[in-house]
């Protein structure tokens, strides 16, 4: 049935709540509040800018997401009132760069390719920073493409961002698989059109709109399962 399954990359493939620790040396008793408080607003940023200027031409505020990254980091630190200097900005950005990807991103990467599915990523990333991270991590080989929104200047949910896909594989919507942890990526993907599988990890109730996904699991190692059903 499916000919592609793609991959949100920051939360489901990648663990952005890793820099906590990182934070919490750097800002001691603030590590958890400031990944949480920088990641909800590294995304409010994101939607601020594609809510504000919806052309189809791309946003007119638009700005890189490792520019909107830092941003959020700045935001956060004058929230809590810490002091953000040169080098610890410095150290957070290099760590982020290079988040660690989940334990069981790798393998199931691989399963899916054995499996002869195409493999990609779709995300808000920067061209940039995508290669950075994906490469510190060694999974340059089990992807086939490597898809940004830079290319629509248009974050996700907006529905060119999910175009994207349809047209660097030139295959029909519903042969396609969108994978993300975020809820909120998988009701935009969903209302574009694909089938999609939420990674919820910390278990918690699906959003009160949108439908529910189409699968379900507690990590990415739930993801091949799927594709066992379909054969037998």
């Amino acid at each position: 049935m499916y000919k592609l399954v793609a991959f949100d990359a920051y939360g489901t493939l990648f663990d952005v709540y890793s820099m906590g620790q990182l934070a919490e040396e750097l800002f001691p008793g603030h590590g958890e509040i400031i990944s949480v408080m920088w990641r909800d607003r590294q995304i409010e940023y994101t939607r601020l800018v594609t809510m504000s200027d919806p052309n189809p031409l791309g946003s007119k505020y638009y700005l890189p997401f490792w520019e909107i990254t830092i941003r959020a980091l700045r935001y956060v630190c004058k929230r809590l009132q810490l002091s953000l200097t040169a080098q610890k900005e410095l150290l957070l950005m290099t760590q982020y760069a290079k988040l660690s990807a989940f334990a069981d991103a790798s393998s199931v990467l691989q399963a899916l390719k054995q499996k002869g599915l195409a493999t990609a990523i779709l995300s808000n990333g920067s061209r940039e920073m995508l290669k950075t991270v994906v490469s510190s991590n060694g999974l340059e080989g089990y992807l086939d493409q490597v898809v940004t929104v830079e290319e629509v200047r248009l974050f996700k949910t907006a529905p060119q961002s999910y175009q994207l896909l349809i047209d660097a594989f030139s295959i029909k919507k519903e042969e396609i698989l969108f994978v993300s942890s975020n809820a909120w990526d998988v009701v935009g993907a969903a209302w574009f059109g694909y089938d999609v599988f939420w990674v919820n990890r910390s278990q918690l109730p699906f959003e009160e709109i949108g439908e529910p996904p189409h699968y379900e699991g507690r990590s990415l190692s739930d993801l091949p399962s799927i594709f066992h059903q379909e054969s037998t």
